[in-house]
Formats: structure tokens, C-alpha cells, sequence
């Protein structure tokens, strides 16, 4: 569902994607995630002082709509495995003063990298097959007020297009606010944008944050009928920060202010 802090690799040009798994996956039944305190400032001295400000061209828009208290989950577009460090680049410690817990593939909680992903606060999910496990976590996660990313596109897409939203997202999110009423999730859209398919040395990354989406809105019909509301306008956000939409379009789609 989501790629997270790359390893270390000779070439700067893209961090290197876990081989793929020929046999099944194990089904996940204990969730080990924190944000480890010596780690995490760590990461995000390295990475917002001196990686990503040298390595991009970085322009962000929106920062203002990023909520500094209280569940969110953070929705980006995924076009690069860079994606999982700009984003706290453009919403975490230095700009809201929080730290950003990671919904990642399986595939990728495995050896030195999942030994530092778990410790940076990412925790694993079968996209395939979900485990209970996965999901109860994600659901403590917002019930304790945190900052939680996931990726909804469910994978990464190398065009400039949104493409079709899982409605994993809107579940979760619709999950938590119904087991406790009035604990007020939001949504934030993201869209992320590079100059380059494969982000290179000096590529221009554009980031916009639009307005946040009140998931307590979203209480007439059935489970799934409200979790496809909430996925199209989650989808229709990203397209219009996207500028797939025209702006005077934007009344066609009802995101309640934050």
C-alpha cells in the first residue's frame, strides 16, 4: 500500500525496490512499530537538512491546511519510493511538530530495511490480503491522535494521473470514527509531482496539500456506501490539486472545512 524510507544504494537516481516474493506471504500477526527516540530525530535532521533540500528542486503549497493536532491521515499520490521522505519533509516534526506513522507493503518490513521502518514508526499490511492485526493497528494508531500515512493509490505510478483509490483508506478511517464518536479524523490530500518519471539529481518535486476532509460527515447509508463517498471525494481532491479539474469545478465535490 505504500513504500517507505529507502535504503542506502550506490545510485542516487531511485532507491532500490525489494525483489519480488515467488512464495506466499506469512500472514502478519504481531504488529512491532515505534518511533525509536534516538532514530527518528535522526532521519529527519538527515533527511530534511541535508538529503532532500540538495538531492530536489522542492516546492510545497498548502502547509497551511496540515492539522497540528487530533487523527489525521495523510493521503499522498505515489510516484517514487522518494515519496516516504518528502512527505514528512513537507508534514512532520520541523513544520507541525509531529512525528508520521507509515501503513508499508509487507514486502518491505524485511532485514535492515524493515529493521529501520519499524523504528521509524512504519508498520506492515498485506494489500492483498490484509490481516486484522494490520488494520486494529492502524485504527490505535488514529485513536491516539496520530499522524498516520497511507498511500491510497495502493502502488507506485510513474504518470502525472490519479488513478482509481482503494477503499482501504476510507474504511479504516470510517472504522475508527464510528468505535469512538466524536474522535474527529481528517484526511488530508497530497499530490505528489516530480520532473522526471525517475527522480534524478536536481529533479524538480512539487508537493500541494489541499484542505482536510472531515470524516464524521460521512454518516448516511451504509458502510459501503459511505466509504465510496468518501473515497471519490478523497480521489476528486487529489485530481483537483493535480490540476486534472478545472478550478471552477470544485463545488462539485463537498470537502467540509477544517
Amino acid at each position: 500500500m505504500s513504500d517507505v524510507i529507502p535504503s542506502a544504494a550506490p545510485q542516487m537516481s531511485e532507491p532500490p525496490a525489494p525483489a519480488p516474493q515467488e512464495s506466499a506471504e506469512a500472514p502478519i500477526t504481531t504488529i512491532r512499530s515505534r518511533l525509536s527516540p534516538w532514530l527518528t530525530p535522526l532521519a529527519y535532521r538527515l533527511g530534511c537538512w541535508f538529503v532532500l533540500p540538495n538531492y530536489f528542486r522542492i516546492e510545497i503549497t498548502g502547509q497551511e491546511n496540515l492539522p497540528h493536532e487530533g487523527p489525521v491521515i495523510l493521503a499522498p499520490t505515489h510516484r517514487s519510493r522518494w515519496d516516504a521522505l518528502l512527505v514528512p519533509y513537507a508534514a512532520g516534526r520541523f513544520v507541525t511538530g509531529r512525528d508520521i506513522r507509515f501503513m508499508v507493503t509487507a514486502d518491505e518490513v524485511k532485514g535492515l530495511q524493515g529493521w529501520m521502518i519499524q523504528r521509524l514508526g512504519g508498520f506492515p499490511v498485506n494489500p492483498r490480503q490484509p490481516a486484522i492485526a494490520s488494520l486494529r493497528f492502524g485504527v490505535e494508531v488514529l485513536h491516539n491522535r496520530e499522524m498516520l500515512v497511507i498511500f491510497p493509490e495502493g502502488g507506485i505510478f510513474r504518470d502525472r494521473q490519479v488513478h482509481p483509490l482503494k477503499p482501504g483508506l476510507a474504511r479504516l478511517a470510517l472504522q475508527a470514527e464510528s468505535s469512538q464518536p466524536g474522535l474527529g479524523v481528517k484526511i488530508v490530500p497530497i499530490h505528489l509531482e516530480y520532473g522526471q518519471e525517475i527522480p534524478t539529481w536536481g529533479c524538480p518535486a512539487k508537493i500541494a496539500i489541499g484542505k482536510p476532509i472531515e470524516v464524521n460527515q460521512y454518516q448516511q447509508g451504509s458502510v459501503k456506501q459511505r466509504a465510496q463517498k468518501l473515497t471519490d471525494d478523497l480521489e476528486y481532491s487529489l485530481r483537483y490539486l493535480g490540476g486534472e479539474i478545472a478550478e471552477d469545478s470544485t463545488d462539485c465535490v463537498s470537502v467540509p472545512a477544517s
